[in-house]
């Protein structure tokens, strides 16, 4: 089984590679205008709902009657989506089986806590894909994803008993997984965020999709993922007063996760004041998953009580 799991693994990463060779390929296709034929263009547009007026009736013509736009499916664009979606379930199946071999959530140390980050990171991104046409900008959270994988498999993948400390199966499975899916939703608000910082106020880009879209999407994927990484700061705090008897220690991985929930919940009160949104709020986007790849990496450079497994 543990030999099964780690094929998964690796068949995962590779069609996460290819998914995220496709994406860019679609990316560079729409960025020099050329057509691709395209299988769905009766499609709804995807600021339908969050923008209305000349500009929906506007971009909408453009999907139907112009060049291939973001908006606009092609076979590279489905392409990209089947592969990336196959490369999700290889890796979900490799952590059902590690789950099973280690009998509780698969990330007690840091390869499974990569794995599991890219897990979610791929989750995030094909769930709201689904709802608003953002493969354009797909190659960023599969990059990132990427990236995440090939580290993991840079990182030894025995299975070894845990520390004292976190011999505490169901709050490590529910807490550190509250983590894993508060970091795979922010990914995606982080694509959004940087596509929003290039395509600016003006819709530079026809290839991108609009700054409303981006910006819609954005928040939507940090209104889910805010509260859930609240609660994992909760969990974490009772979960300390057990295995240490104490709430709070200011540790660095502690400190850095206050840190993050901070960083996103100035955003979402900036977003709402005209002084701060578009640009600054887009720009906190980009400084909440830094802080978020601090806390996913942060025992690995400071020293603390979570530097144990490789959390």
């Amino acid at each position: 089984m543990a030999a099964l799991s780690s094929d998964l693994f690796a068949l995962g990463t590779i069609l996460i590679a290819l998914g995220f060779a496709a994406h860019v390929g679609h990316a560079v296709m729409l960025a020099n205008d050329r057509r691709l034929p395209t299988l769905a263009t009766t499609r709804q547009p995807a600021f339908a709902g969050v923008v209305t007026g000349s500009f929906v009736a506007a971009r909408a013509r453009m999907e139907t009657s112009g060049p291939a736009t973001f908006a606009a499916p092609s076979p590279l664009s489905r392409a990209a989506i089947g592969l990336t979606f196959a490369g999700w379930l290889a890796l979900g199946g490799a952590m059902v089986l590690r789950a099973l071999l280690v009998g509780r959530g698969p990330w007690g140390n840091m390869y499974e806590f990569s794995v599991a980050f890219a897990f979610s990171m791929i989750g995030g991104y094909l769930f709201l894909q689904r709802r608003y046409a953002i493969r354009s900008i797909g190659f960023i959270p599969t990059g990132v994803a990427l990236l995440i994988l090939l580290y993991a498999s840079s990182l030894p993948g025995d299975i070894e008993p845990l520390v004292p400390a976190l011999q505490n199966a169901p709050l490590l499975t529910i807490h550190v997984g509250m983590a894993v899916l508060a970091y795979g939703i922010f990914a995606t608000s982080f694509a959004a965020g940087v596509a929003y910082l290039v395509q600016g106020q003006t819709d530079r880009f026809a290839w991108l999709p609009s700054h409303k879209v981006l910006d819609e999407v954005a928040y939507r994927a940090v209104i889910i993922g805010f509260p859930i990484f609240a609660t994992m700061i909760i969990l974490g705090s009772w979960w300390a007063s057990i295995a240490w008897s104490r709430y709070w220690g200011w540790d660095p991985k502690e400190t850095a996760a206050l840190v993050t929930w901070l960083t996103y919940a100035v955003y979402l009160h900036a977003r709402n004041q005209r002084s701060w949104a578009g640009r600054p709020a887009a720009l906190l986007l980009v400084v909440g998953f830094g802080m978020v790849l601090v806390t996913y990496s942060g025992s690995l450079w400071f020293s603390g009580l979570h530097a144990y497994s490789g959390l």
